[in-house]
């Protein structure tokens, strides 16, 4: 019976069995996307990727992404994930502490990382493929609240407004009061679709200031049920488009703005994501997501 590798990493995370998991499945040639999307029900994790052969010389790897429900064309914490088991199965453990360069095709486009690996585990960074533009939504405050199980007092902060970004993948983002808010959302699923009508991608990114009041942290959560996700640890992409919001209401300053995003403290897989904004003019000319991943398991699918 055939057999195919795959890995389990825990990703924005330098600690096992905190972050974000990811399944890796490393000879993913030649499987059907109805097997993939099976593959990945099976795993039952936020994401599992599939590393199968490029289709254009120098790069390491065509890279295809699913959640329990669907594919999608980027996400980050997958291409971090996946970045640094490329670059462990590489190197196969001939070396302790090495620096990579891991080119992945992705369905939004080749997405280079730079990876630094110490044992089994790394840190890898990589420039976004696209940067977020504001999707024009007609969001309902109100109900918005309501699919959360808040008061609609309790969204939004300073300047900060509900809005719609995307760098790759939608999401809306609800700025909430504070991390204590953050703490008592209550997800109506009946509401859900309703209030964050991104349609096939029903995903609500909702954020506060860090305790700490800094304007370089935040804390965050994330809920895509419609997806197979009732919560996702840590969600790269929606750092992506985060960048969008700080654009748009942080107004940063010209230069490199360095942010953190720390997710899943509230589901007990604590989660850090490196957000890096370049900066000219006033606009936004680039951005880059960065983090760290655990190799925590391996093994082999008995796949068709």
């Amino acid at each position: 019976m055939p057999t195919r590798r795959y890995v389990i990493l825990d990703v924005f995370t330098e600690e096992a069995l905190t972050g974000n998991p990811l399944a890796v499945v490393l000879d993913g040639e030649d499987l059907t996307d109805a097997a993939m999307q099976a593959i990945a029900r099976e795993f039952n994790l936020s994401e599992t990727t599939f590393v199968q052969p490029p289709e254009k010389p120098g790069h390491t790897a065509k890279l295809r992404i699913f959640t329990p429900a669907r594919e999608l064309p980027f996400a980050g914490h997958p291409t971090v994930g996946s970045a640094i088991a490329c670059a462990l199965d590489r190197n196969a453990g001939t070396q302790e502490h090495f620096e990579a360069l891991i080119a992945l095709e992705e369905a939004i486009g080749s997405v280079r990382c730079g990876v630094t690996v110490r044992g089994s585990s790394g840190f890898a960074e990589f420039d976004l493929p696209k940067l977020p533009e504001q999707v024009k939504l007609d969001l309902d405050k109100v109900l918005i609240a309501e699919a959360l199980g808040l008061n609609t007092r309790e969204i939004g902060f300073e300047n900060h407004l509900v809005t719609a970004w995307s760098a790759g993948v939608p999401y809306v983002f609800v700025p909430v009061h504070d991390v204590q808010t953050l703490g008592r959302i209550t997800i109506r699923h009946s509401l859900f679709a309703e209030a964050f009508p991104l349609e096939g991608h029903a995903a609500a990114f909702v954020y506060a200031r860090a305790e700490n009041g800094e304007r370089h942290a935040f804390r965050a959560r994330m809920f895509a049920p419609e997806m197979g996700i009732t919560e996702d640890p840590a969600t790269g992409s929606a750092a992506a488009a985060f960048a969008g919001v700080v654009m748009a209401f942080d107004q940063p300053r010209n230069g490199e703005e360095a942010i953190v995003l720390h997710q899943g403290v509230e589901m007990g897989r604590p989660s850090q994501i490196h957000l890096t904004l370049a900066i000219e003019d006033g606009r936004l000319t680039g951005a880059r997501i960065g983090g760290h991943a655990v190799r925590i398991a391996e093994g082999r699918l008995m796949t068709l």
